[in-house]
């Protein structure tokens, strides 16, 4: 209602007195030396307030805090990509700013580097997934079908570009309010950079303000604009507000990393799998970032959603020359499933098989297990989401009979399948050890997570789960803006986590809440008993952690799990805690995947060569839909981002640098360029989710791009084994082919 109404205050509303603007002066060349740093003498710097590398505080590291911890907060000898922070420079007036910006000289000395994945030899992180005998598996094949893809860069594109508000307090304490997606990555950043101890939690506060979009863009970054603003704000012991405009925020941000995935694999004439091969290479830009992480979902999700008894997967991430690349929607998954469905498509068509049927005969089933040796024991559903798709397409072109009619354009039909892991990977939950809290009120109770909304529903949501979990309506239940000041650390909002693991956890809280109450049978007892163990309280907090399910099923079953004790005796279920090996990659990856199917329909215009995606159908396994409506919405949006990333969205790098960063060039599909949609729900509950509750955020992202070119291949008979598919690479695929033809045919007439 805020936000419909206006009252939303994002952070560019926000402002303090005697606050100043912030700015970033960046690198113009992608690699060399730093000779000196300065300030133009004959400018007048009178109310300026200058900052590089030597302002980072004694006891503080010139770094942003990472899984690896490579990335200066401001680069202060050497220069590894373009765009790369060197200094900071605030002001009071935005006018004085840009003209001081413009005098603060920086004299480098250039070096070669590279720019491009293809030339790219250091590698940030490697990865080996091996299950079977790979040799043997060849050796069971009647035919080896190899082939390689490619896929670019996507910009995240949220409506709102990255913005902070730095405020200093006394003792060198620090407030944060920003555009974010995970409050608590910026805590521990600022105390990396300021030098400041954990226990003195109360020196830093982050305040999520309300978001405008994140899609990842927004999990690591803001560590690093935040980081620049609480060094301005020190220094000037002033407030400062920094809000990149969209070009910077487009040139200098993380994006999905691009990919060179090869594929060699094995197949029986019916079409049976026995030994997948996958060479994965992303770009990681040059600092490591988010890199490994999202290489290792990548990895694991590399063979697709089928079965097969000997698989080896080399996974690398690359360093080159450019801007770092990070989380995006998918994080990897979909980048290694595009090769993957291609793949399965050239199989296919080198066996003269129906694709469709091809998967079919191929798709994980409860019982198998998966390329990490995962037994998958439930709440799979590849079979369903490729019936259910296939079903709904067709009624779906039925009711839009007169879209179809397009003159002399070429139409065809593509279809994916693929899944994806919900949370973290291996044991990254039990690492992270998540809490979330509910307080418990007089009229009804409020959610305290550090889970943020950033326009996928997450507010709405786990407060249905707590109204559904405590037995009271929906309009009891507040939720608290994530304040670290307020809320506890739930871990990031990422990785399809947050209804499954966070919204576990908040059920938990509330059963707790539940104990302390005792039985009642109505909403109004809840109040009653409520306001009794209050006893003139304002609240009092119900906090849960983390647990793994086998352990809670464990625990229902009277049995111990390691280090705790129970009473009873009953074994464990089958859903015991996970094992996981993070050396080997062995293992149970997931708790829990989410299952989809997507079908689209394309029309091909063969005088322009301009693809457009018609129609697209959707059927995602969700475990269980808690807000059937933000469900339809997360797929709906994640599959028109993920058609654009298959046709339009190209990130043109010249230099090292975004040669495209506005949206006049930079396109994505609009409201009027997206297809007709149909969303089919599948509920196959996941036991440890909250009600049967999966992730959903990432999982439509996967399917439609490969979905789509396989669809263009039907219309025109050429393959395009890189994405975008715009019309310039559609022709060059034509021509290609044309080419190849004319010269087959050359050789046959000269012999």
């Amino acid at each position: 209602m805020e936000k419909v109404t206006g009252r939303a205050k994002y952070v560019d509303d926000l402002s303090f007195p005697g606050m100043l603007y912030g700015r970033t002066v960046r690198s113009t060349i992608p690699r060399g030396k730093i000779l000196s740093v300065g300030l133009d003498p004959e400018f007048d710097w009178t109310g300026f307030t200058f900052v590089d590398a030597r302002d980072v505080p004694s006891g503080g590291r010139n770094l942003i805090a990472a899984i690896v911890e490579d990335q200066p907060c401001l680069a202060g000898e050497r220069i590894e990509h373009r765009e790369e922070p060197i200094a900071l420079l605030a002001h009071a007036d935005r006018g004085r700013l840009e003209a001081g910006l413009a005098r603060v000289e920086v004299a480098c000395a250039a070096e070669p580097g590279v720019l491009d994945l293809g030339r790219a030899t250091e590698v940030h992180k490697a990865i080996a997934i091996e299950k079977g005998d790979l040799a043997a598996g060849f050796a069971e094949a009647d035919l080896v079908v190899e082939g390689t893809y490619r896929t670019g860069h996507q910009e995240q594109l949220y409506i709102e570009p990255n913005g902070v508000i730095a405020v200093p307090g006394e003792g060198g304490a620090i407030t944060v309010y920003g555009s974010l997606q995970c409050p608590y990555y910026v805590v521990r950043a600022l105390r990396v950079l300021l030098g400041l101890p954990e226990s003195c939690g109360e020196k830093v506060r982050v305040v999520q303000t309300t978001t405008g979009g994140g899609f990842g863009g927004k999990e690591e970054y803001p560590s690093l604009i935040a980081g620049h603003a609480a060094l301005l704000a020190r220094k000037a012991g002033r407030p400062v507000k920094m809000i990149y405009d969209r070009l910077e925020d487009m040139v200098a941000t993380t994006k999905r990393h691009p990919a060179i995935v090869r594929h060699r694999t094995g197949v029986k004439r019916d079409g049976t799998l026995t030994a997948i091969e996958v060479d994965l290479r992303l770009d990681g830009g040059a600092y490591v970032t988010l890199s490994p992480v999202v290489l290792s979902r990548a990895s694991i999700h590399a063979t697709g959603p089928y079965r097969c008894p000997h698989v080896r997967v080399a996974g690398r991430v690359m360093k080159t020359n450019t801007p770092p690349n990070g989380a995006f929607r998918g994080f990897g998954a979909p980048q290694a499933q595009f090769a993957a469905e291609q793949h399965m498509d050239r199989i296919a068509e080198a066996l003269g098989m129906d694709p469709v049927l091809l998967r079919r005969k191929n798709l994980l089933r409860v019982g198998d297990t998966t390329a990490t040796g995962q037994l998958l024991k439930g709440s799979v559903s590849a079979a369903e989401v490729l019936d259910r798709a296939l079903a709904r397409h067709d009624e779906l072109l039925r009711r839009n009979k007169k879209s179809l009619q397009r003159g002399k354009t070429k139409r065809g039909r593509g279809v994916a399948l693929f899944f994806h892991g919900s949370g973290f990977t291996g044991g990254g939950e039990a690492k992270m050890q998540s809490r979330a809290a509910l307080e418990l009120l007089p009229t009804g109770a409020r959610v305290l997570v550090a889970s943020t909304e950033i326009g996928q529903g997450t507010r709405t949501m786990l407060a249905q789960i707590a109204a559904d979990a405590l037995g009271v309506p929906y309009e009891w239940i507040e939720t608290a803006d994530p304040d670290t000041a307020r809320v506890p650390d739930s871990g990031p909002t990422v990785a399809s986590r947050t209804c499954m693991i966070v919204g576990g956890i908040l059920k938990r809280a509330a059963q707790a809440v539940r104990t302390a109450l005792g039985d009642y049978a109505t909403p109004e007892q809840f109040r009653q008993r409520a306001r009794a163990l209050l006893d003139g309280r304002p609240s009092l907090t119900f906090e849960a952690q983390y647990e793994k399910p086998g352990e809670i099923e464990s625990r229902r079953c009277g049995t111990a799990p390691p280090g705790r004790t129970s009473a009873g005796g009953a074994e464990p279920s089958q859903g015991s805690a996970q094992e996981w090996d993070d050396e080997t990659y062995r293992g149970d990856a997931y708790g829990a995947y989410a299952w989809g199917c997507n079908v689209a329909e394309v029309e091909v215009d063969p005088v322009t060569w301009e693809a457009r995606c018609t129609h697209l159908t959707a059927a995602i396994d969700v475990g269980r839909a808690i807000h059937p409506m933000l469900v339809e919405g997360q797929i709906e949006g994640g599959s028109l981002q993920a058609v654009g990333w298959a046709l339009s969205e190209e990130v043109v790098m010249q230099g090292g640098r975004m040669a495209n960063g506005q949206l006049t060039n930079y396109i994505i599909p609009t409201a009027l360029d997206g297809p007709a949609m149909a969303v089919e729900i599948v509920e196959n509950p996941y036991p440890g989710g909250p009600f049967g509750a999966k992730g959903v955020g990432e999982c439509p992202m996967d399917g439609p791009a490969p979905a789509v070119v396989s669809a263009i291949r039907d219309a025109i008979g050429v393959r395009l084994d890189a994405i975008p598919a715009t019309a310039e690479r559609i022709l060059e695929a034509v021509d290609r082919a044309a080419g190849a033809v004319s010269e087959a045919a050359a050789r046959q007439v000269a012999r």
